[in-house]
């Protein structure tokens, strides 16, 4: 039976459920079986039943979506045991910086500190700006936080960050760790032919 992985997901406006779509179709790329599930009330898939884990959340006013805490720390011990990772989707990423990485660090450490999981590996994603899905005081908001940034400001259009290559590079290279060396080197030659077609 092949190795399946979940992706597990928190999402406020649409952009981490976009990315863990993406991450899901990856994995699947691979040879591999992806669930992709959104953490939420009466949601409860158990690590223990895949070969791996990826959490995948979006960093709002300074934390992860609640419904995602709510998994991991149900669950920190049996992800403990297995290969694991997460997702930070964050709309600073945009600007690497000293400070921002900082941020971010202190993000994911508190996170952790809530919910007893320490991720094997976490990979920080740049989000996206939903000007044109945002209600007009979140519209307000956000312009002034990334006007002080130098960021896109027109509220006319959205504003996509998510670098889609470096997350498909990073989601094969994390399918691959977790397969059995003959269906690793099946996928291999599988991922090659699909991408030169």
């Amino acid at each position: 039976m092949m190795p399946a992985i979940l992706v597990l997901y928190g999402t406020t406006d649409g952009q981490t459920a976009k990315i863990a779509a993406a991450i899901g179709d990856s994995i699947r790329l691979m040879g591999l079986r992806a669930d992709v599930v959104q953490a939420g009330p009466g949601v409860n898939p158990r690590p223990e039943d895949y070969a791996a884990v990826i959490v995948a959340a979006s960093v709002i006013a300074g934390g992860y979506q609640k419904a995602v805490r709510r998994w991991v720390r149900a669950h920190a011990a049996a992800l403990q045991e297995q290969p694991n990772a997460f997702v930070s989707v964050c709309l600073s990423v945009v600007n690497r910086t000293p400070k921002v990485d900082r941020d971010l660090r202190h993000i994911i450490e508190q996170f952790s500190a809530q919910t007893g999981w320490w991720p094997r590996e976490v990979k920080a994603v740049a989000g996206a700006l939903k000007y044109t899905k945002y209600g007009w005081f979140k519209r307000w908001v956000m312009r002034r936080i990334v006007a002080k940034a130098g960021g896109d400001t027109d509220t006319s259009r959205d504003y996509e960050y998510t670098d889609w290559d470096d997350l498909k590079e990073f989601t094969q290279r994390f399918s691959a760790s977790v397969m059995p060396r003959s269906l690793k080197e099946e996928a291999e030659r599988f991922a090659a032919h699909a991408t030169a077609s």
